[in-house]
């Protein structure tokens, strides 16, 4: 039987209601804030005191994203690449841990080892770049997929997950004559749906908030990333904030505000870039999450 309450455990459910509220807040508030500058009319950003409601509503930003090339064109990057790079990289996290998973494998004590061993061993960026150049992979698309198409902190918690399956399902299959293969594919994937949905999100949010692979392997524009063009527009905002502050200074009023609209303009548009980009992450998130917590629990601790 529960007892009666105390001052004491009233005082403690306000301090941790006070903290959510201020952690909310705390999260939401640049959340909304970058909502109000993308749907405010860009001339009026200018003025700033913006919070979280628009001044003067406009949908120019957006618009001017929804009609750009470039920008249609690096959102289908990034899908085929965070498409393509989570199920390549379920299916080869997903084979290597379940061969791991069985201990009648021969030489599974070394495999283990050499798996881990880069775990804690980088080469380092320059003989990364150069063997990723000798490979032929600068300057391809198929430089976002190929070196992550294996993930060792996956590789654990697929094989702990797999170890976690009873072996009678196996020993079944086995007896009406099903190989590995078959076993993978038509029993092991189905029942792990869990850790499934949570390598792919780990993998897929990994691919779509990717910039480093675009930024250095990649120098063709039709080949960039969405994050690298928002990148771009956060480094175009900012040249025009510092040449605004330069004119500002050598008394240039006239031209002061032509470059202070322009700036304003694509910081306008760097917020509603953020949120184009972000909006299918934000999404999918939902349905996964029941997964992902799953994933993580029995991933991480059975075994």
């Amino acid at each position: 039987m529960v007892g009666k309450r105390t001052a004491k455990d009233y005082i403690l459910d306000g301090i941790i209601i006070l903290t959510m509220v201020i952690v909310l807040v705390s999260i939401l508030y640049p959340l909304l804030n970058a909502l109000a500058i993308s749907l405010n009319h860009a001339d009026d950003t200018r003025l700033g005191g913006i919070t979280v409601w628009p001044r003067v509503w406009s949908f120019d930003s957006y618009s001017n994203i929804l009609t750009n090339n470039m920008i249609w064109r690096a959102y289908g990057v990034t899908i085929a690449r965070t498409v393509i790079g989570t199920l390549g990289a379920l299916f080869f996290t997903g084979i290597l841990a379940y061969g791991l998973a069985h201990s009648e494998l021969v030489g599974r004590k070394y495999y283990a080892i050499f798996c881990l061993i880069p775990m804690y061993v980088v080469g380092g960026m320059i003989p990364t770049f150069l063997m990723i150049r000798a490979m032929g992979l600068f300057n391809s698309f198929w430089v976002f997929i190929i070196p992550n198409l294996i993930g060792l902190f996956n590789i654990i918690l697929m094989r702990t997950f797999f170890q976690s399956i009873p072996e009678s399902l196996e020993e079944s299959a086995k007896l009406d004559g099903a190989n590995y293969l078959q076993i993978f594919f038509k029993i092991i994937i189905p029942v792990s749906t869990p850790i499934m949905a949570t390598i792919a999100l780990f993998v897929g949010v990994g691919h779509w908030n990717d910039w480093f692979f675009g930024n250095v392997y990649i120098t063709d524009p039709s080949l960039r990333p969405m994050q690298n063009i928002l990148l771009g527009i956060i480094n175009e905002a900012r040249a025009d904030a510092a040449m605004a502050a330069l004119v500002s200074e050598i008394g240039g009023a006239a031209r002061l505000g032509s470059v202070g609209r322009n700036a304003t303009n694509v910081r306008s548009i760097t917020m509603a870039t953020m949120f184009v980009t972000i909006a299918p992450v934000v999404v999918i998130y939902p349905f996964l999450q029941r997964y992902f917590i799953k994933g993580m629990m029995v991933g991480s601790i059975k075994g």
